[in-house]
């Protein structure tokens, strides 16, 4: 028998016109920094998480707001996060993918392990990527609006590169980035440039192509034998030891990084 839809209910791309969306169970369970998604994932099918007092069944069901959520019978505030970033130091032969996409090997396992108790809850993102090969500063966040910030080409936001080059490095030969040169994938835009030694050259991007330093230098036959990122705006790795990580505060991340993210609460005063 076929049974015949109801009349009575909005198309279901209707029903939520002019309200508040409801954000799916494990990833708002992930965003208010309760478990790591796939932690959240497990926690639901496991039956230890309820909304407005039925457990839950399925990942992505709808939190509608206002709903009350349960793990193992404890309210759960699912308020909006805070905006953490992290800034990590990434070592050579780690690869900047995420562990879905490779189980081994990735800066996940580097960095997950060393998260305190208030930050391991969330779901990390990285801030683009940089080669296995390649070091320097990495951004993580729990934001991923501020991932699409970041990596905008957009959003300009400066990137700085050291790079070791095999031949002879001279303002005339690098003079090509700085006016802005074009590449396979299109025109780039013009760089900031300066050679600190003859097998050592600074460049300072405000996007963030595909192996972009490289092919920039490449180009101009300076093949790169090394690249280390020390910047991404006014953020740098400052003391952080290679394979370790900082927590950016509220400031950095606006004055720093230009982005106007969820500020943590203030604490109430005596």
């Amino acid at each position: 028998m076929t049974r015949k839809p109801d009349k009575t209910k909005p198309p279901r791309h209707q029903r939520w016109e002019g309200k508040e969306k409801p954000d799916w169970l494990s990833r708002a369970l992930a965003r208010a920094g309760v478990f790591p998604q796939d932690e959240a994932e497990a926690a639901i099918n496991a039956g230890r998480v309820s909304i407005n007092g039925r457990v839950a069944k399925m990942a992505l069901a709808p939190v509608p707001p206002g709903a009350t959520v349960r793990v193992d019978g404890r309210v759960i505030e699912l308020s909006a996060p805070t905006t953490r970033v992290l800034a990590f130091h990434k070592p050579a032969g780690v690869l900047s993918s995420t562990a879905r996409q490779h189980r081994t090997g990735t800066v996940f396992e580097v960095l997950l392990p060393q998260l305190p108790t208030d930050l391991a809850g969330y779901t990390w993102h990285a801030v683009g990527r940089l080669d296995v090969d390649s070091t320097g500063l990495l951004l993580f966040t729990n934001d991923d609006k501020f991932v699409a910030h970041a990596t905008s080409p957009d959003t300009r936001l400066p990137k700085r590169y050291v790079a070791t080059v095999f031949s002879t490095a001279d303002d005339a030969r690098v003079e090509p980035l700085r006016k802005g040169m074009t590449l396979d994938d299109g025109p780039a835009r013009p760089a900031q440039v300066r050679v600190r030694d003859e097998h050592t050259v600074e460049v300072t991007l405000t996007e963030g192509r595909h192996h972009q330093v490289k092919r920039m230098l490449g180009a101009v036959g300076l093949p790169v034998r090394a690249l280390h990122r020390e910047a991404v705006g006014s953020v740098d790795l400052l003391d952080i030891p290679e394979g370790t990580f900082r927590l950016l505060t509220d400031e950095e991340v606006r004055e720093g990084l230009r982005y106007e993210g969820r500020a943590a609460a203030a604490e109430p005063q005596d």
